[in-house]
């Protein structure tokens, strides 16, 4: 699966250029039987299947590092957030875990000490997609890697805010419903004091309505600053 979309646009560009590296460990090498078995009926029954503690703890600690975070993908796991990735970004590298099936031994977060991380509150078949969104959140993050040194600043949770709307060529353009729509007049005035004061404000109120959680935490940071 891996490098999959990664090997692909700037973050692929990177790959081949040596700006990051990665590891993709396939558990089942280190499967105990001739099957390959990584996987078992959970305790107390139930459906689905466990990943076996002591597979994937030596799959691990093969790789592991005592100074490389170590994250389990999981949908119970907190929030993965934009602050998140420019601290690994910052970092010295990251070890992901991606389960399958049913979960993963309990006891394997415990003794490896795996932040569970979440990418959103739905469940995927497996942690790989959300290692791979992880993965570039982090990487885009690099210097270097985007085109512009600035280019990450007013991005959507950069700040708290979610990002303005965008506008190119044509300056008037009619839709498959037929109407025409034209740039704001503000983006063509040439004023960019008048055009950084409209993007402030759309991304306020973009964000107060389509995020009232992100919004609620900026007036409650901006409360306590004015303390």
């Amino acid at each position: 699966m891996f490098p999959g979309p990664l090997g692909e646009s700037l973050a692929g560009k990177a790959l081949k250029e040596g700006t990051w590296g990665l590891e993709a460990v396939d558990i089942r090498r280190f499967a105990r039987d001739r099957h390959g078995t990584v996987d078992d009926a959970p305790f107390g029954g139930g459906a689905g299947m466990v990943m076996k503690p002591d597979v994937l703890s030596e799959a691990i600690s093969t790789v592991s590092r005592p100074d490389v975070p170590r994250l389990l993908m999981s949908p119970r796991g907190a929030p993965f957030t934009q602050a998140r990735g420019r601290e690994l970004a910052t970092g010295p590298g990251v070890l992901l875990v991606c389960g399958r099936f049913e979960g993963v031994d309990e006891r394997v977060i415990e003794a490896h000490a795996l932040e569970e991380v979440s990418v959103g509150d739905f469940v995927l078949s497996g942690g790989e997609i959300a290692a791979m969104a992880v993965i570039d959140c982090c990487v885009r993050l690099l210097p270097g890697v985007m085109g512009a040194a600035h280019s990450a600043d007013e991005e959507s949770f950069e700040d708290g805010l979610l990002e303005y709307p965008h506008y190119t060529r044509p300056a008037i353009w009619a839709g498959p419903d037929g109407i025409e729509r034209r740039v704001p007049d503000v983006l063509v005035s040439g004023h960019h004091g008048k055009v950084a004061e409209w993007r402030m404000r759309q991304r306020e109120e973009i964000t107060r309505r389509r995020r009232p959680d992100l919004w609620g935490r900026r007036i409650a940071v901006m409360g306590n600053e004015d303390k």
